[in-house]
């Protein structure tokens, strides 16, 4: 599982394909090769000199002084596989006890965490993050979790289904579209959210709603969810959320402010498609 490496290389300002890893101190025995031409022996394969670096996150190159804040779409990527980290230089790494395990025992330095600087992120994209790897996945929470001070947060795409164990405090913009949330049990704790948008998820049910209703949430959007097709959606909605102007990029209404026990049959059955 690797730690994060950015999108972006703050260095030269280029786009590069890097990949990252907690072990970055393990080297590669599978890495790009290079064809040496040899007069005697014929063509021989050699390892790329940047082959040493596939795994490595941005806080471990030397004279790197890129904080986490400063960086504004990292990505969590994979690390090596099992293989090709047993062994460097005739050192056994042998992964019995699996990559776990091994970061319980490990750890992170201070000085890693002061340099990934996760708390000190105000705006922070984490979107596409292809999260297929289990150990990828608790690097990505682990991030969650440190972003103590994040305002506004894009997670789009992640295949997330269970955020209830985050909590950020100062987040003021959520962006959870097309992820695989079933009911609002399930998102982080948000005490200071002001936008928050579920669009493209699998809610069914209005059933934890009233956890927002302390906060001070102007906009939602739950637009292709199971939910929009229940009876007196935006009535429930906006019964629940006191502080609420825009459901599904649509202002209040009028009738959304009416009792429930007050609204004619006819009302009750209508439903907005988008």
């Amino acid at each position: 599982m690797s730690e994060s490496s950015s999108g972006v290389n703050n260095l030269s300002g280029s786009f590069p394909k890097s990949h990252s890893s907690q072990y970055s101190e393990l080297g590669v025995t599978r890495t790009p090769l290079s064809v040496d031409h040899s007069p005697d022996s014929g063509l021989v394969s050699t390892p790329l000199p940047s082959s040493r670096f596939q795994f490595v996150p941005w806080h471990h190159l030397k004279q790197c002084d890129v904080t986490g804040d400063q960086l504004t779409c990292p990505r969590v990527r994979e690390g090596p596989s099992e293989e090709d980290f047993n062994f460097r230089e005739g050192r056994d790494f042998c992964l019995k006890r699996g990559r776990r395990k091994r970061r319980e025992e490990e750890g992170q330095s201070w000085e890693e965490r002061l340099q990934e600087n996760w708390e000190n992120c105000l705006e922070l994209n984490l979107s596409y993050q292809d999260l297929g790897d289990p150990y990828q996945r608790e690097n990505f929470f682990r991030i969650l979790q440190r972003l103590i001070r994040v305002e506004k947060l894009q997670l789009i795409d992640n295949s997330l289904t269970d955020l209830s164990s985050v909590r950020l405090p100062r987040c003021k913009m959520l962006n959870l579209h097309r992820n695989h949330l079933v009911c609002l049990r399930q998102l982080p704790k948000l005490p200071a959210v002001e936008h928050l948008c579920l669009s493209e998820n699998a809610i069914s049910s209005l059933r934890g709603l009233g956890a927002l209703g302390s906060s001070p949430l102007r906009s939602l959007n739950l637009t292709r969810n199971p939910v929009t097709f229940s009876r007196d959606y935006r009535a429930h909605v906006f019964s629940c959320l006191p502080n609420l102007e825009v459901l599904d990029g649509i202002p209040k209404l009028p009738v959304d402010s009416l009792p429930l026990r007050v609204k004619g049959p006819e009302s009750s059955r209508m439903c907005i498609i988008l």
